[in-house]
């Protein structure tokens, strides 16, 4: 009799296990039982038990996501705003480039180009706002101009630099920094 109760209490578990992976709830499957217990434990309802799921779930997956977006921009290193000296570069607008953080230029098509000279912290900026979008939820891809001068002599002929700059100048590519570095 304890062999079919063990039985009984490890299959439901398991069909369980594999549901939550085949609808692709990873963090259901690791949480669903420890916030059962807080629940059981707060004396919660069966909807709110479901809640606590679902915003676990949705945390950790827009986490997820984000991180993602960060790989896939293949910044060269991350750096954020909250790491930037804006004493060391008094003559550097912060409230523009706390706004261009927002991400709301993206949205409206418009253009970041940075200017100065070396060691003034312009990648360090573009590195930061690409960040931020990935975090708003922009795919961001990050180069260098000096890696997309590379790649124009590197194999790329003039017709597919043209199809390139159209696909640029469409806004297909609007949430990348490519080349340019926002301007401040």
């Amino acid at each position: 009799m304890t062999l079919l109760h063990e039985t009984t209490t490890v299959a439901p578990q398991v069909l369980l296990g594999n549901h939550l992976k085949a609808l692709k709830l990873p963090t259901f499957a690791r949480e669903y039982e420890k916030v059962a217990m807080e629940s059981v434990q707060d004396r919660a309802d069966y909807p709110r038990y479901l809640l606590r799921l679902c915003e676990l779930e949705r945390i950790d997956r827009e986490r997820r996501n984000i991180e993602r977006r960060i790989r896939a921009a293949r910044f060269p290193q991350t750096k954020s705003l909250d790491t930037f000296d804006f004493a060391a570069q008094p003559s550097l607008n912060k409230p523009l480039v706390l706004e261009l953080a927002r991400c709301e230029w993206i949205e409206k098509r418009h253009n970041c180009i940075a200017l100065g000279p070396s060691g003034t912290g312009k990648t360090h900026i573009a590195l930061a706002l690409g960040l931020a979008a990935c975090q708003k939820n922009y795919s961001v891809a990050f180069t260098t101009a000096a890696g997309t001068a590379k790649t124009s002599q590197h194999g790329q002929t003039a017709d597919r630099r043209r199809t390139r700059l159209r696909a640029l100048h469409r806004g297909r590519f609007r949430t990348t920094l490519r080349g340019v570095q926002p301007a401040l």
